[in-house]
């Protein structure tokens, strides 16, 4: 908490973004697109953005206010330049857009190689934009399917143990003093930004497209393609956590459930294992 409480003069800005997040998911909308506005001032304001991101993202933000209501092969093109500027923020491609450097070479455990993280402004935008362009995720509720969300549990089981018999992690039991900052960030500038667009997006729209299995399969697919700078076993390792969160969501319709899930794997991952990897 010392550690948390020390990063707050240069972090407080995210606190307004993480907010106006859980607003939106809270389909208060009018609340929390205002407080994104209000981030996306205070960032420009003291730097962490410039004017010409900045119009970037709010154009994007126009597209996909307006991408329900194309058909047709409008329609399809406005869904292929949406995820085209979803990646392209994911990636951290777009120019003026500057990231804070938090964490800066520690390590989790001894046995864990050094690692740095910084608080992203540019990829918790690809919330925002899917929630315009594809509402019915904070609407669509099916009965809960027990088997695929079990499904889903055990499978994110077996790859932290996969981990283990592949030499990929090591078991190191403990949190760093860094654990709450890395909380928050994983949860909602990471974990939150991929379902969202992976899951309650790109699976819903495949799904309704090609039905149900190709959604949960394409979009695992394609969460494991993103991982392609990690090679090819993280690729592989990225597309079956996606397919286990995939089956959450199938199982629940709820957005929040394979939030959970890949933000528990990924904890479960800093608190029992080497993070990230081995040194």
């Amino acid at each position: 908490m010392a550690f948390f409480l020390s990063l707050l003069p240069e972090i407080w800005p995210w606190l307004i973004l993480i907010v106006a997040q859980i607003l939106v998911l809270s389909r208060r909308l009018a609340l929390g697109f205002g407080l994104l506005g209000l981030f996306g001032l205070v960032a420009l304001c003291v730097g962490l953005i410039n004017i010409w991101a900045s119009l970037v993202i709010v154009l994007g933000f126009l597209g996909a206010t307006f991408l329900p209501r194309l058909r047709g092969i409008t329609a399809l093109a406005g869904h292929i330049a949406l995820i085209s500027w979803s990646l392209m923020l994911g990636a951290h491609l777009l120019p003026g857009v500057h990231s804070l450097l938090v964490l800066d070479q520690v390590q989790a455990g001894p046995g864990s190689a050094p690692f740095t993280m910084y608080l992203n402004l540019d990829k918790p935008m690809v919330l925002f934009a899917v929630l315009l362009a594809w509402p019915a995720m904070l609407t669509s509720r099916v009965a809960v399917r027990a088997v695929p969300l079990f499904a889903g549990l055990v499978l994110l089981a077996i790859l932290l143990n996969l981990g283990i018999w592949s030499g990929a992690v090591h078991p190191e039991v403990g949190l760093p003093s860094w654990w709450l900052i890395f909380a928050l960030s994983n949860l909602f500038l990471t974990c939150l930004t991929e379902e969202a667009f992976f899951r309650g997006y790109l699976q819903s729209a495949i799904s309704v497209w090609r039905g149900p299995a190709a959604g949960l399969v394409g979009a695992s697919i394609l969460f494991g393609l993103a991982h392609i700078a990690g090679g090819p076993v993280l690729m592989a390792f990225a597309a079956l956590v996606g397919l286990a969160c995939g089956l959450g969501y199938y199982a629940t319709g709820h957005l929040w459930v394979p939030v959970l899930m890949h933000f528990a794997f990924n904890f479960l991952h800093l608190a029992l294992f080497t993070y990230p990897v081995p040194g």
